[in-house]
């Protein structure tokens, strides 16, 4: 008897187990098609890697699903519309092509393509101590220091000072890309981006000067300003001996003093006086 009644009990938590996986089964079945599908786009992403200044045609460029309701801004739909465009920064595989990522159609391609408008480029000749052994590349952000003398060639007394800070690099020799292990690059010609004003005192420090690039941090953006440095203050000896100038003084003349006057006693009766003579 308690045997049976064991078997009728398994068996009904079995069908009872059952039915409600089947219930649960047709619930997630339910919420899934329930849902609406999600209308997707063409977005428009690089095919490869591709470096800054590279004028993009079909062959570079391809689509790819994106949702219709994640508009990006700038974002291209149509490969079409971002062709025989220049980039004005690398951009990897898949990556998004955005219009503030593109030169203008006007600007061509190459170096002069990633030159913003109102800006210039300028070209310095370096050697390893000046680019920092090689490790001022495409894409790094340095000072500029000249050191020279106001008083022309031949001065002894040079100055150092900072002329320029925070400049980008768009170029080491004529490459406008940074190796992607941080390689050091052997290169005689760094060309930097600088407005017109900076472009003139970069054009005249490495002309009557000498000038030096000194690294700086990518997210050291602060404006330093620091003071010059003169040979003197750099060198600073003892300080020189005071000069001593003797000048002559003529003598002046010395008025004879005139001899002391004659005291004669005068005795008149009980009365006794003292009269003085002159002295001839």
């Amino acid at each position: 008897m308690n045997r049976n009644r064991l078997l009728i009990g398994l068996g009904l938590a079995v069908v009872l187990a059952l039915l409600l996986s089947v219930f649960v089964y047709n619930e997630f079945k339910k919420a899934a098609t329930s849902q609406p599908a999600v209308k997707m786009n063409q977005i428009v992403v690089a095919a490869q890697d591709l470096p800054q200044g590279t004028r993009l045609d079909p062959s570079k460029l391809k689509t790819i699903p994106w949702p219709a309701g994640e508009n990006v801004p700038g974002m291209f739909t149509r490969v079409e519309d971002a062709t025989n465009r220049a980039l004005m920064t690398p951009i990897s595989e898949n990556e998004m092509i955005l219009e503030n990522k593109l030169a203008p159609r006007e600007a061509g391609a190459g170096l002069q393509a990633t030159i913003p408008e109102g800006m210039r480029a300028v070209s310095v000749s370096v050697n390893d101590v000046i680019a920092v052994a090689g490790f001022v590349t495409p894409g790094t952000m340095v000072d500029v220091l000249c050191t020279g003398s106001s008083g022309g060639t031949g001065s002894t007394n040079l100055t150092t000072r900072t002329i320029l800070e925070n400049i980008k690099v768009l170029a080491a020799g004529q490459k406008v890309e940074q190796d992607r292990e941080g390689k050091p690059q052997t290169v005689s010609v760094i060309t930097l981006l600088v407005n017109p004003e900076e472009a003139n005192k970069l054009a005249l420090a490495s002309t009557e000067g000498k000038i030096q690039l000194s690294l700086r941090s990518s997210i050291d953006v602060k404006t330093v300003a620091p003071p010059s440095v003169s040979e003197s203050q750099l060198f600073g000896g003892p300080a020189p001996e005071p000069v001593v100038r003797h000048v002559a003084v003529a003598p002046k003349e010395v008025t004879p003093l005139a001899p002391p006057p004659y005291t004669v006693e005068v005795i008149t009766g009980t009365k006794r006086e003292n009269k003085s003579f002159p002295n001839p």
